[in-house]
């Protein structure tokens, strides 16, 4: 995979949500803002709506320096957010608490053939 995409890394303020209606949507709280179904266990982050400009756009495979595997943007946060991503933690609230707010280093996934096209 590393070989198809270039790791871009940006510092970001991260927090993290759950599925839960006080903290989504009281009428569908598992939807996300680009209508997808979202449940436990999904390594999914929402991004603040600059940083769909920067490049973390809908389905972008993001590295998280304090966690394992790939995580997929897939939900978006209210527009009084910047430079920020939150971390679906499922509907485990307290691990959430627990996490806070962090300043941490994300790396996310451009495809190189685009780099090149750009270029």
């Amino acid at each position: 995979m590393d070989k198809k995409y270039k790791w871009v890394p940006l510092q970001v303020t991260a927090t993290a949500y759950n599925s839960v209606p006080n903290q989504t949507s009281y009428e569908h709280p598992a939807i996300t803002a680009w209508g997808d179904s979202i449940k436990p266990g999904q390594k999914w982050i929402a991004v603040s709506r600059d940083l769909l400009k920067k490049g973390l756009a809908y389905n972008t495979l993001v590295k998280i320096d304090t966690f394992e595997g790939i995580y997929i943007v897939k939900d978006k946060m209210h527009s009084r957010w910047r430079n920020r991503i939150d971390i679906y933690m499922g509907e485990n609230i307290n691990q959430a608490k627990e996490w806070g707010r962090k300043k941490i280093t994300i790396s996310y996934a451009v495809e190189k053939d685009s780099l090149q096209i750009a270029e």
